[in-house]
C-alpha cells in the first residue's frame, strides 16, 4: 500500500470503505469518525449498519494495534455473517497489515491485533479481557444478563462499546439504553427512508406484505408494542409510582 493511502486511512476511517469501492453514507462516515466511547446504532434492515461496524473493527485492528476486537451476536450464524463482512473488507486492504492467522470466525494480524467473532453465550466470552472494541450485533435480541456480563471487559482497557440493531419491542437493555440511557451514549437513527439504496416502491411492497406493526419496526425503527399484550408498555410505566412502598418486604 502506498504511504499516502496508508496515511489517509489512518487519519480517516471512512476512507476504508471508500477505497474498498463502497463509499460511506454520511451517517456511516459520522459513526466511523466519532470518538464516542459508547454508540447505539438503531438502524433499518439493509441500511448498512453491519458494513460500517465491520469497517470500524478492521480500522481499529490496523491502526490501534495491538487491539482485541470482539464481535458478539445472538447466534453463531449471525456472528459468522458479521465476520464475513470484516474478512471481505480486509481482503481489499490486506497490504495495510498482514495477517498471521485467519479462520471463519477469527483474524489475527501481525501487529498483534485480533478480531474474534462469538455467539451470544456467556460461556464463550467470559474469558476475554482488555477488549479495545466490543461490537454487539442484533443488540435488541441479546439477553440483558449477557449484556451486563460483557460490560466489565471494558473496565481496565477503557475500550469502546458499539451496539447495533433493529428494534425488538419495548423491552430489554437496548430499548432501555436508547430511551433512558443518559448522555453517555451517542445515538444514531437510520430509517429505511433515509437509505438511498432502498426504493420507495420496495418499501410500499414491504408495508403491504408485513403489515403496519412489523413494517414500522423493521424499516422505520420504531419500538412497537406486542399486539398480543394485555397492557401497553407506556400504560405500565405510567402506573408505577416510586413514592409508594411495597406491600411486603418494604422498609
Amino acid at each position: 500500500m502506498a504511504l499516502a493511502d496508508d496515511l489517509a486511512l489512518a487519519l480517516d476511517p471512512a476512507q476504508l470503505m471508500a477505497m474498498g469501492g463502497t463509499p460511506a453514507d454520511p451517517w456511516q462516515a459520522d459513526v466511523l469518525r466519532s470518538d464516542a466511547k459508547r454508540q447505539l446504532l438503531l438502524c433499518s434492515r439493509q441500511s448498512g449498519k453491519s458494513t460500517v461496524t465491520a469497517a470500524m473493527a478492521l480500522h481499529t485492528a490496523i491502526y490501534q494495534s495491538p487491539a482485541l476486537i470482539l464481535l458478539l451476536s445472538p447466534s453463531l450464524r449471525q456472528s459468522g455473517e458479521l465476520f464475513r463482512k470484516v474478512a471481505v473488507l480486509y481482503g481489499q486492504h490486506e497490504g495495510a497489515a498482514p495477517s498471521d492467522a485467519s479462520t471463519l470466525l477469527r483474524l489475527e494480524l501481525r501487529n498483534g491485533s485480533r478480531i474474534i467473532s462469538l455467539p451470544g453465550t456467556e460461556a464463550t466470552i467470559r474469558g476475554y479481557s482488555g477488549v479495545g472494541l466490543l461490537i454487539i450485533d442484533e443488540a435488541a435480541r441479546v439477553p440483558d444478563d449477557l449484556y451486563r456480563s460483557v460490560r466489565p471487559m471494558l473496565a481496565v482497557s477503557g475500550g469502546r462499546l458499539v451496539a447495533l440493531s433493529t428494534p425488538f419491542g419495548k423491552r430489554g437493555w437496548f430499548h432501555q439504553e436508547w430511551t433512558d440511557g443518559g448522555p453517555g451514549w451517542q445515538r444514531t437513527l437510520v430509517k429505511a427512508t433515509d437509505c438511498p439504496r432502498i426504493s420507495a416502491a420496495f418499501l410500499e411492497e414491504e408495508k403491504r406484505a408485513l403489515g403496519d406493526l412489523w413494517y414500522r419496526a423493521e424499516y422505520l425503527c420504531e419500538f412497537t408494542e406486542n399486539d398480543s399484550a394485555l397492557f401497553s408498555y407506556d400504560d405500565v410505566m405510567r402506573s408505577l409510582d416510586a413514592g409508594i412502598l411495597p406491600l411486603f418486604g418494604g422498609v
